[in-house]
């Protein structure tokens, strides 16, 4: 029996890059300042076996040159979109090494809202945004997977859960009118790695998302996570996949009978585990084929 080695990459994690765009004179009073606080990850691939094998590190771009382009290129190209920022470094460590066949770059950003002035902000909740990259380098494969994490939301009525299966451990009672909260990851497959207005775009998904999500009478999160997939893909031509998890936030409505009061779907207690974990692909029909760009 031979053992020999399958795929692999390599790169470095997590590198926090905080960028801040200046305009107006430093100190004036007109001077106003924009914050871009982001995440990078970066995964390499290609003629790089013997690094594994026999430890010679010939065709191995360090990591820490890696974080250091990070940072170098926030400097030299600042960073407008994390889609565009994103596409710039893959392409760079492909078309810069011949070792380098493939490059994954996977970004988080997290937003600040301005308080007041040009130069003050607050954290804007727990809301990430995030981006995919897959390249080949100049005029090979690309892919650009583009997302949000914890983006939560509630309804605090429409919606309703029974004609479920029910076996000797059911304990749960079919109910007509119940909370419905949960904590959106949802990630979307753009058709092409092409130059795109990548902010329009997330915008309007976002959009969507929240309006079905809001729209929808419920009976079932996993028929919600539907309809939000749907109308995102429907409205948004550049986009042809969606993949979605949404965890079940559940909410309890507390017994106050011991107490001698009713209560009448106004007093719940927010139960952070175990929870339902929904998960679903909501994809156009012409959709081309392209699982790797998830990974």
């Amino acid at each position: 029996m031979g053992i020999v080695l399958g795929p692999n990459r390599y790169g470095k994690a997590e590198t926090r890059v905080v960028r801040v765009t200046r305009s107006g004179a430093p100190g004036a009073r007109d001077a106003r300042h924009r914050i871009k606080d982001v995440n990078v990850s970066v995964s390499l691939s290609g003629a790089m076996d013997d690094a594994h094998l026999t430890g010679d590190n010939a065709a191995v771009l360090p990591t820490d040159s890696q974080k250091n382009t990070v940072f170098a290129f926030a400097k030299k190209h600042g960073i407008e979109t994390i889609e565009d920022f994103g596409l710039l470094l893959a392409r760079h460590f492909v078309d810069s090494q011949p070792t380098i066949t493939h490059a994954r770059v996977e970004i988080h950003e997290y937003s600040w809202d301005r308080i007041t002035g040009g130069h003050s902000f607050v954290r804007n909740g727990g809301e990430v945004r995030t981006a995919l990259i897959h390249s080949d380098g100049d005029g090979g494969a690309e892919s650009v997977v583009s997302g949000l994490e914890d983006l939560v939301v509630l309804n605090s009525t429409g919606s309703e859960f029974h004609g479920f299966v029910q076996d000797e451990y059911t304990t749960l009672a079919p109910i007509g009118d119940r909370i419905l909260a949960t904590a959106v990851t949802a990630r979307w497959r753009h058709r092409s790695a092409g130059t795109g207005d990548w902010d329009d775009s997330h915008r309007a998904a976002r959009h969507h998302l929240l309006h079905a999500f809001a729209e929808t009478h419920s009976l079932s999160l996993q028929q919600t996570l539907f309809q939000m997939g749907r109308r995102v893909l429907a409205e948004r031509d550049e986009l042809c996949e969606i993949r979605l998890s949404m965890p079940n936030k559940h909410h309890f409505l507390v017994d106050l009978e011991p107490f001698g009061m009713d209560n009448d779907n106004e007093v719940y207690f927010a139960a952070d585990r175990p929870y339902g974990l929904i998960e679903g692909t909501v994809l156009t029909d012409d959709a081309p084929h392209a699982a790797s760009a998830w990974e």
